[in-house]
């Protein structure tokens, strides 16, 4: 008999008469979702849109030609018995006496249109004064502002010890 039961247990479930309660095995769902998770993280593009700045470039031209800021023009003062001695680059040199200083700054002026035109120098163009100590600063001044109310602006002064 109790073969029997034992026989019949199998053969019962074999013929799908007896079947287990349904369930979910949770295991392998949650190894998916974090398979599916990993997979949206690398397909993902994180990278931000390249046209989100309002940027505009310009047109290409083949005759614009840009230019480099070109090299200073370099005028060298220094002290005179009477006065100051200039010199404009290795060229030229003008000596401003302290009795006739308004007609050498006239003539400083020439001098210095005359070298801004053999070098095809503009206004814009930087140049350094190099001022020895010994010049009195009254005519450093006025050289100074000549040079800016002939509309030179890019002035600027070496340093030296």
């Amino acid at each position: 008999m109790k073969n029997q039961g034992m026989e019949s247990g199998v053969w019962g479930r074999l013929n799908g008469s007896r079947r287990p309660p349904f369930t979910l095995r949770m295991a392998p769902m949650i190894d998916m979702i974090f398979l599916l998770l990993i997979f949206f993280f690398v397909a993902a593009k994180w990278r931000p849109a390249e046209d989100f700045l309002p940027f505009q470039l310009s047109a290409a031209q083949a005759q614009n030609i840009t230019i480099g800021r070109p090299e200073p023009l370099i005028i060298y003062i220094s002290a005179a018995q009477t006065g100051c001695k200039v010199r404009i680059g290795e060229l030229h040199t003008v000596r401003i006496e302290n009795e006739t200083i308004e007609a050498n700054l006239a003539v400083l002026m020439g001098e210095m249109n005359n070298c801004l035109l053999t070098q095809k120098r503009f206004a814009a163009d930087p140049i350094e004064i190099v001022c020895s100590p010994e010049v009195k600063w009254d005519h450093l001044a006025k050289i100074y502002n000549m040079f800016f109310g002939a509309g030179l602006t890019d002035i600027t002064f070496r340093m030296t010890e």
